[in-house]
């Protein structure tokens, strides 16, 4: 049985470790408990104790017994996987710059276990500049940051910082236990974002897709052993980091910076949502506001077809399709258009789904059948994406494979 410690910090999401505690006890993981000193004005350490079983660790100092000094150290030593969740700014920022000033903090510089963090707290918080250095520096340590998610929050603002899902948070955790690693060996070319056609030297053509489907894949896939070479258009998000960026912004960028590393792939990915239009004659000018306006369009590349036309044999190709509604019969007929070897449905008429979303929920479509994607996380989505290209890969080497 795994052991798992579970760092809980003072925030309105610390309730919902309770639930982590029960969700991991499912998976088969033996759990203990250290709470913040802010931790225990949310949750009592009691529940805690009832729930798992074990003494909840609160204060370094708690006993005379000398004894008790180094207990930051056994319990370092006993975790398989350290989880911090909800893990505070404040929380944040003692670990990515070493400061140790009660059990936690201490626990986390004494283990050699592998560390997810979870996140949460305030929009302007999750955002400051020095909490988004922090999260980088940590994640550039080797830790698991299980990126918050956008929603209602505690404190009456809407925007990032809420405690991601607790599937998410497990799945995560059961990742850094029992490493999945089916994609060693691949060298994966995703693309994420949502391209941009200028109009003038100040406007462009643009979509509503944040990238965030396209990174989680990076991150899932990266996790399960793959090189990633990530294709990206404008976003606002943190890549993986291991991850190799190449940065676009039209198209036409896109299309080159796929085809140029091309022949060195053996899976690609197309997350990203290309402007399926471009203005025909760009103004070197401003446009200035006179009156109505026109603009000619034309289409941009079918950056997929022309993926398939030049993939070297056995390159995998899976395609994305956001449409309204999920008609898996003109999805599939759009695989077969552009030669794909998959092709996952996006439906896009729900607003809190899809793009510019922390969820999503499709369709993964072959020739040989459509797999449901239910409404889930995009890092859950995209695991069960990489399923059905890991499924995929197997049967078509087993297919040239002599009988």
């Amino acid at each position: 049985m795994p052991n798992v410690l579970l760092g809980v910090c003072g925030g309105i999401a610390a309730y919902k470790s309770a639930e982590l505690v029960r969700e991991l006890q499912r998976r088969g993981v033996d759990v203990r408990v250290i709470m913040t000193r802010s931790a225990q004005e949310f949750i009592r350490p009691l529940t805690f104790a009832s729930l798992t079983g074990h003494e909840v660790f609160t204060d370094l100092w708690e006993s005379p017994d000398a004894s008790d000094v180094i207990e930051h150290i056994a319990q370092a030593q006993w975790a398989d996987a350290l989880l911090i969740a909800p893990a505070t700014a404040n929380t944040l920022a003692k670990l990515a710059h070493g400061l140790a000033d009660d059990f936690l903090s201490t626990t986390y510089l004494a283990t050699q276990a592998p560390v997810v963090l979870a996140p949460a707290m305030n929009v302007n918080m999750a955002n400051h500049a020095v909490t988004r250095a922090n999260l980088l520096a940590l994640e550039q340590r080797g830790h698991t940051i299980v990126a918050s998610e956008s929603g209602y929050l505690a404190c009456g603002m809407t925007g990032d910082g809420r405690l991601a899902e607790t599937d998410t948070i497990v799945r995560a955790v059961l990742d850094r236990l029992h490493p999945v690693r089916d994609l060693a060996g691949e060298t994966i070319l995703i693309t994420a974002g949502g391209t941009r056609e200028p109009i003038d030297p100040v406007r462009f053509l643009g979509n509503r897709s944040s990238g965030k489907m396209g990174y989680a894949l990076a991150a899932a896939a990266e996790r399960r052993g793959a090189r990633v070479i990530l294709v990206s258009a404008a976003t606002a998000l943190l890549p993986p980091t291991h991850c190799e960026v190449v940065n676009v912004s039209t198209a036409e960028e896109m299309q080159g910076a796929v085809l140029t590393r091309l022949p060195e792939v053996t899976i690609v990915i197309k997350a990203a949502a290309v402007a399926d239009f471009r203005v025909s004659q760009i103004s070197q000018n401003k446009i200035h506001r006179d009156g109505p306006l026109t603009l000619e369009l034309e289409p941009t590349e079918d950056i997929v077809r022309s993926v398939v036309d030049h993939r070297r044999a056995g390159t995998l190709v899976i395609a994305f399709a956001a449409e309204m509604g999920l008609d898996v019969e003109r999805a599939r007929e759009k695989l077969h258009r552009k030669g794909a070897d998959a092709i996952v449905l996006n439906d896009i008429t729900h607003s809190d789904l899809g793009f510019d979303s922390d969820r999503n929920a499709g369709v993964f479509i072959t020739d040989e059948g459509a797999v449901p994607l239910p409404a889930a996380s995009k890092d859950r989505i995209a695991t069960r994406i990489l399923d059905g290209v890991v499924a995929l890969r197997l049967q078509r080497r087993s297919s040239l494979q002599p009988s």
